[in-house]
């Protein structure tokens, strides 16, 4: 067993304010994607000005939040929030949805190609390429935090988390997800990418439905690895709420290849 390495989830505290590891990973995700979308510009694959590019930013903090949010109410914990309506406002208290999140920031995103005329999946493969260091950086934030912790094992590298109440050895499933949903899933998009562009054969939608499919098929797998959330428990005696969103994230993403698979393959100008 690996013993949990004690880090406050605070980089600073002064009284009753504090700046949290957790809010600054999510920062930093903004701050690389933001760096992610210039050069997806630069090579001519973001067709959008400086302003609008940050404006996109906006647009999916909002989405996100909005997402995140209702999919968790709706989905996570519904009972609870009908006992308690105006608790469903306090996102401070904790309970978001990464599924929720994803699908409020694909909503944002044809608002934001409707407003700035630019196709759809274009935009959203921006969005998807941008998502693995944020997604490493949020599982990350989960970790130190010791929250969303895996189901007990007999592992070698098992933790024993501070927030568990049982203080049984546990899979470190954040770390996993991280490292998997995040870095190696963004490592393929960006080799998908490199490989039909150099094949010339490029088409806005490949990342996403790409994204789609490999988030779905990554996250079913290492479920079976976290704690499924209290109230819920499993379905069918062994799925999980995340796992049966998934079965929609890869089912939506074949949906995306099959509705591209007429579209004219992207022409880059010099």
């Amino acid at each position: 067993m690996v013993q949990y390495p004690k880090i406050s989830p605070d980089i600073i505290r002064v009284g009753n304010f504090a700046i949290r590891w957790y809010s600054m990973m999510y920062l930093l995700a903004y701050v690389i994607g933001y760096q992610i979308l210039k050069r997806r510009r630069d090579k001519k694959l973001f067709n959008v000005s400086t302003e609008g590019m940050e404006n996109f930013i906006s647009y999916l903090v909002i989405g996100m939040l909005l997402g995140a949010r209702t999919f968790y109410v709706l989905f996570y914990n519904l009972e609870y929030y009908i006992q308690n309506p105006a608790e469903a406002f306090m996102i401070w208290h904790g309970g978001l949805s990464f599924h929720g999140a994803a699908f409020g920031m694909t909503v944002a995103s044809w608002f934001f190609a409707k407003k700035y005329k630019t196709g759809f999946f274009e935009v959203t493969d921006s969005l998807v390429i941008c998502a693995g260091p944020g997604l490493f950086l949020g599982r990350i934030g989960n970790f130190i935090n010791a929250e969303l912790y895996g189901r007990q094992t007999d592992l070698p590298w098992a933790m024993i988390f501070p927030t568990d109440d049982k203080q049984l050895p546990r899979h470190p499933s954040q770390l996993y997800q991280g490292f998997t949903e995040g870095l190696l899933l963004w490592f393929l998009l960006n080799m998908i990418q490199k490989y039909f562009l150099k094949k010339k054969q490029f088409k806005n939608g490949y990342l996403s439905g790409s994204f789609l499919i490999g988030y779905g098929i990554i996250r079913f797998l290492i479920e079976f690895t976290r704690e499924p959330d209290a109230q819920l428990g499993f379905f069918f005696s062994w799925l999980t709420m995340g796992q049966l969103l998934c079965v929609l994230m890869i089912l939506g993403g074949l949906f995306v290849f099959w509705k591209i698979k007429n579209d004219k393959v992207v022409k880059l100008s010099s």
